[in-house]
């Protein structure tokens, strides 16, 4: 990092170090930085472990199970976590809804919904995205009517990120088809417990389930559930969207990828030679190499006081845009110093280098999901352009 660090800082992250070598599994560490991700009941340990620190949710009110950390040392805390690897809170309860019900929510919301949310006592998962309506968001058709003190929920949500490990989703509905498609949304948090419910798996190109199709017919939704105003879900969402965007980032992956390719190309050998020795492989590993720095020096650029932030808006997409195509190049390259051992699966999915492989092709969503990189060089171009 090129940040001048104070010497409180630079104990803090001393501090984070150590409390990751105390309390992380090693068995969790190395499967993660294999390429695994962390399953539901080590997510679930992990975040309550960092709950007792602050850490689940450092940014949020101590109030609510947060820290109040500083700007610089969130970016210190989520770079030891993704570097270590360990996992990170679990995205869509701390840096998405928290962050809309901090905003948006009532104070019954946040009184109830917090605390649950930095323990992973409740897991959330997204419901935006639907059948032709991903970029596309604002084309959604799901529809929520008012009966009295509940709203009656029908339609479908796709690609839903973990649903079949969640508890609540929060969802995009539509409350009314007057005006601009972006009006007449509402920001729902649904029981997915609820009668009318179901989700099925939507299996990926690396053999695992990560996503679902979440089906929702005449499901009844309490009005107490709406966060902000109705028809007003469009200002939540892009509330949201911004966190998620810089959040996607992943710069700490970034590094700790980078390192796996070196250590794959220093244990690799061709014709009795190792692969580092390979002058054009060091070079591209150079070339990564500055990549990923000025990745990490793009991200502390970020780091503005909040009204910087507001009169920049376009800057999560910046990114969002170069760090989700740096993880592709990363897990590209990965995957072509792991050669043919790469391609075995082992039925425990436990060796060193079955994931390897499966990890570059899930790396290939990282450019769609949370807005596509068209859909981020669209808002760039706006941007620029005034």
């Amino acid at each position: 990092m090129d940040l001048d660090l104070s010497p409180e800082q630079l104990a803090f992250r001393a501090d984070v170090r150590r409390f990751i070598d105390e309390r992380l599994p090693a068995a969790v560490r190395e499967r993660l930085r294999q390429g695994h991700l962390p399953g539901r009941e080590e997510t679930i340990a992990w975040q309550r472990a960092l709950a007792e620190r602050g850490w689940a949710a450092p940014h949020w009110p101590k109030e609510y199970g947060g820290a109040e950390l500083g700007q610089v040392e969130r970016l210190i805390l989520l770079d030891e976590l993704q570097r270590a690897p360990a996992p990170v809170p679990q995205v869509f309860n701390i840096n998405m809804l928290g962050p809309v019900l901090l905003e948006f929510g009532t104070p019954a919301q946040r009184d109830f919904f917090l605390p649950r949310l930095a323990r992973l006592d409740l897991w959330f998962c997204q419901g935006f995205s639907e059948p032709g309506a991903g970029s596309d968001l604002a084309a959604l058709r799901t529809t929520a009517q008012r009966r009295g003190d509940v709203y009656v929920v029908n339609g479908q949500k796709t690609w839903t990120s973990m649903a079949h490990h969640a508890d609540w989703m929060f969802a995009l509905v539509r409350t009314s088809s007057e005006g601009r498609k972006q009006e007449g949304i509402s920001f729902l948090l649904i029981d997915l417990k609820s009668p009318g419910i179901t989700v099925r798996p939507i299996w990926s190109i690396d053999g695992s389930r990560h996503l679902n199709e979440v089906f929702l017919d005449n499901v009844e939704v309490p009005v107490g559930n709406l966060v902000g105003e109705e028809n007003k879900g469009w200002n939540c969402a892009r509330f949201l969207l911004a966190n998620e965007r810089s959040g996607i980032a992943n710069v700490g992956l970034c590094r700790q990828r980078l390192e796996m390719a070196r250590e794959l190309a220093t244990q690799r050998r061709h014709a009795g030679r190792r692969l580092i020795d390979d002058a054009a492989l060091r070079h591209e590993l150079a070339l990564l190499d500055a990549e990923v720095r000025a990745l990490e020096v793009t991200n502390q650029r970020f780091l503005l006081t909040a009204s910087e932030q507001a009169r920049l808006p376009a800057f999560a997409s910046v990114l969002k845009l170069k760090g989700t195509e740096l993880q592709q190049q990363l897990n590209t390259l990965i995957a072509t110093l792991a050669g043919p051992l790469g391609l075995e699966r082992a039925a425990s999915h436990e060796t060193a280098t079955d994931w390897l492989v499966p990890r570059y092709f899930f790396s290939r969503a990282t450019s769609i999901y949370g807005g596509s990189s068209e859909i981020q060089k669209e808002i760039l171009a706006r941007a620029l352009l005034g």
